[in-house]
């Protein structure tokens, strides 16, 4: 196996990110788990939090010795980097998967625990510790369409060389992202399945978004909520869902599942 084929893993909060335990992760550079994650995956390195992550759910010092812990001291410059929350999308499987791309520079980003689906049934778990709260889903202009915010994600990635798949078993997701089984993920050592965009139709789209002109260096947008337009921000998310539409595996990749 090449070494210097970097894969990175994302692990969410849902019910199937407890699947990590039993991994061999070993293949993955970076580990990467979003909040309450670390407490499903033993194997993590990276843990990534937004500012009011309660502290009480914060792993005790020597959990965290030798590992890394990414605040928005970290992971706001990157996204600006990217485009800013506004367009990139206020939550954090967004939020990692950027900062993966621009700090750690991957082949291959694989999600798992992202699907962020929360129609559960009563008795059911939305999450791996129980029920929560569907963050995500809450009344946000940025997060009007996850699908087209993950559409963004994946263009940009290609854009940077970089795959993005998605390991879940679950029957739905509101990820884009092709589906791989871990064992192909495994022994994968090039050629990762980057879906080939418009690149003249990510530029005209990414032009649209500056022209709109909704940055907010502080990562803050919600205290900024009154400047943007909702129906001006689903049209960007419909460049993007247009884009994917278009969208095709390149010729020259292995299929995913």
């Amino acid at each position: 196996m090449q070494s210097d084929f970097r894969k990175v893993l994302i692990v969410g909060s849902a019910p199937d990110a407890l699947r990590t335990a039993s991994w061999d992760t070993s293949f993955f550079s970076h580990i990467i788990v979003i909040n309450n994650a670390w407490m499903a995956c033993p194997s993590w390195n990276c843990l990534i939090f937004p500012d009011d992550f309660p502290i009480e759910r914060h792993p005790c010092a020597d959990t965290v010795k030798g590992k890394q812990i990414i605040t928005s001291n970290e992971f706001v410059p990157i996204q600006n980097r990217f485009g800013g929350f506004v367009y990139t999308g206020g939550t954090m499987a967004f939020t990692a998967g950027y900062w993966a791309l621009g700090a750690l520079k991957p082949d291959v980003i694989a999600y798992i625990g992202c699907d962020m689906i929360y129609d559960a049934k009563p008795g059911q778990m939305t999450h791996f510790y129980g029920c929560g709260a569907a963050d995500p889903l809450r009344v946000d202009v940025t997060l009007q369409s996850l699908e087209a915010k993950s559409s963004r994600l994946q263009a940009l990635a290609g854009q940077n060389r970089c795959a993005i798949v998605n390991l879940s078993n679950q029957q739905n997701s509101r990820l884009s992202f092709p589906r791989m089984e871990l064992q192909a993920l495994e022994y994968m050592t090039q050629n990762p399945p980057i879906i080939r965009f418009n690149e003249l139709a990510i530029q005209n789209t990414l032009l649209a978004e500056s022209e709109l002109g909704y940055m907010v260096s502080s990562g803050k947008y919600w205290e900024t909520y009154e400047q943007f337009d909702s129906i001006k921000l689903k049209e960007i998310d419909a460049l993007w869902l247009r884009i994917a539409s278009q969208a095709v595996l390149g010729s020259d990749q292995i299929e995913c599942r």
